[in-house]
């Protein structure tokens, strides 16, 4: 196990302060979005709730590594097509794009694609910037992607 969590990167996407109201007033707690990823077509994403920002970090990356997928990736740098992934009112399209053109993308979105391993690809978050959306939505729309080789046959 501690081979394995050697690998993953971790990047802390978003962090806030939350309350629960109680008789006496407000008890406060810090909830953390954490992204887990090994940079050659493995992520994952988890949320974790704790009274310390560094605990609730903690927990958040543990379920990240828990919740690892696989994607396929073309050339392993970018996606082999065109997709939109949909989460609630986000939506985030992800298209591909030529070498040297980078990560074109915002703060959760870019922190996925990234740690996935992918190098070059275009993106536009529509409709919300909340990033727990935004980040499911990255998610499905990696998960809806298909190998370029159909049939034997190689489409570039």
């Amino acid at each position: 196990m501690e081979k394995g969590s050697e690998e993953f990167q971790e990047r802390v996407v978003s962090i806030r302060r939350v309350a629960k109201v109680v008789k006496g007033g407000r008890r406060f707690s810090f909830s953390a979005l954490v992204v887990a990823g090994d940079g050659g077509g493995q992520v994952g994403f988890g949320t974790g709730k704790a009274g310390e920002v560094p605990e609730a970090i903690s927990k958040a990356a543990r379920i990240a590594k828990k919740e690892v997928k696989g994607f396929k990736l073309k050339e392993n740098r970018t996606i082999p097509h065109e997709v939109v992934g949909e989460f609630g009112a986000a939506k985030v399209v992800l298209v591909p794009a030529a070498p040297g053109t980078g990560v074109i993308a915002g703060g959760p979105v870019r922190a996925v694609l990234e740690s996935v391993g992918i190098k070059d690809i275009l993106t536009k978050c529509v409709g919300t910037n909340n990033p727990h959306n935004a980040v499911r939505a990255t998610m499905q729309g990696l998960g809806q992607l298909v190998d370029s080789k159909v049939d034997g046959s190689k489409i570039s």
